[in-house]
């Protein structure tokens, strides 16, 4: 078991490691994946740095590796735009075989000897992340008349009168006989 280090790592010497192959080593290390932009929103790490598990195996041709964290994420619900908290889990494996002349082999990760483990954080945690990052599982959203939120709105008294369509109003004014 590797030493856990306490400042975030940006990037891990696999050389450094000194592994033959066939070998291993775990590593628990500090990452900050940082803030993850979708749909021009911000979702951040509520706590920030979080403990990664990282396995590094050496092989014939390269290295094959494992990065696992749990991490509370806190950003808009995409439903109705109130603060929202969710636990991601990230499980990421990665395999970087240069020599294999396999595009699909080759981790943009891998610089040379070095592990881009910050990036790498960062790209699992978005593909980890739900398609609906939301406030609670049933967020009824916004109402798409007035924009109030569905979750505070007792049903019965939320209603709006609902009249002919304003963009059909040259159709009415047509004389049919």
């Amino acid at each position: 078991m590797g030493i856990l280090t306490e400042t975030p790592k940006k990037t891990l010497d696999l050389d450094r490691l000194a592994l033959t192959p066939g070998g291993g080593t775990r590593l628990d290390l500090a990452v900050d994946p940082g803030s993850v932009e979708l749909g021009r929103e911000i979702y951040s790490a509520a706590e920030g740095p979080q403990i990664a598990r990282l396995d590094v195996s050496r092989t014939a041709a390269g290295h094959a590796f494992r990065l696992r964290f749990g991490i509370d994420l806190a950003g808009p619900c995409v439903s109705c735009l109130d603060p929202a908290k969710q636990r991601i889990e990230v499980d990421a494996r990665e395999v970087h075989q240069p020599s294999s002349g396999d595009e699909e082999l080759v981790s943009p990760y891998v610089d040379g000897a070095e592990l881009r483990l910050a990036a790498w954080a960062r790209d699992a945690l978005v593909l980890a992340m739900p398609a609906r990052f939301l406030c609670q599982p049933d967020c009824a959203g916004l109402c798409p008349v007035c924009g109030e939120s569905l979750n505070d709105a007792d049903p019965e008294d939320h209603r709006h009168e609902t009249g002919p369509d304003p963009r059909w109003a040259k159709l009415r004014e047509l004389e049919l006989e």
